[in-house]
């Protein structure tokens, strides 16, 4: 089967937006968890109040923006790969692959998250879904990386910095988190 020249470049842009729509999704679900984690800490009508509303907001975001956006992120990179086949034959594809299978199971875990905490039964901290809110970052780094570098990924110096400062920033919005909870 031949595609049309043009082919590629619509698969191309709509995988770009795909994953720029799933990952404005992942970043924003797992806030809305952090806050519906802390909502325990209110009044018990106020903390009832908000917890349903995060509730309704993680469901909608989750199913109306994030796993669309992830199938048209995926759906359209298997169209890439049907355009360009020999990537499948190239290292940095399988290691960008195991990046989005893991990228795939974060989203998943995210569902089963949402489920414990609709179900009022989750044991994860607002401090630990912070630190579970930095993953997705890490992983797009690494995977933007592997597209743009592709056989002749970086191991310098330089990428060791990149790497240490996006570890750096995870690590700041930690400790900023609760001084910034605490002053309000």
């Amino acid at each position: 089967m031949t595609l049309p020249p043009e082919a590629y470049l619509w698969f191309k842009t709509l995988h770009i937006v795909g994953v720029v729509v799933w990952f404005a999704g992942l970043f924003y679900l797992v806030r809305l968890f952090i806050y519906h984690v802390e909502a325990e800490e209110l009044e018990p009508e106020v903390s009832l109040a908000f917890k349903n509303q995060y509730g309704l907001m993680e469901k909608r975001l989750a199913n109306i923006i994030t796993t669309p956006g992830m199938v048209v992120a995926v759906s359209m990179a298997i169209g890439l790969l049907v355009a360009q086949p020999s990537w499948l034959q190239q290292g940095w594809m399988h290691a960008k692959l195991a990046f989005v299978a893991a990228l795939l199971a974060y989203h998943w875990f995210c569902y089963r998250l949402m489920g414990q905490l609709q179900a009022g039964r989750c044991a994860w901290s607002g401090k630990q879904l912070r630190a579970l809110n930095e993953l997705p970052t890490l992983l797009l780094v690494i995977v933007v990386m592997l597209v743009v570098f592709k056989s002749q990924f970086p191991t310098n110096a330089a990428t060791w910095f990149i790497v240490g400062l996006v570890v750096f920033m995870a690590a700041s919005i930690q400790f900023y988190a609760p001084m910034a909870s605490a002053e309000s």
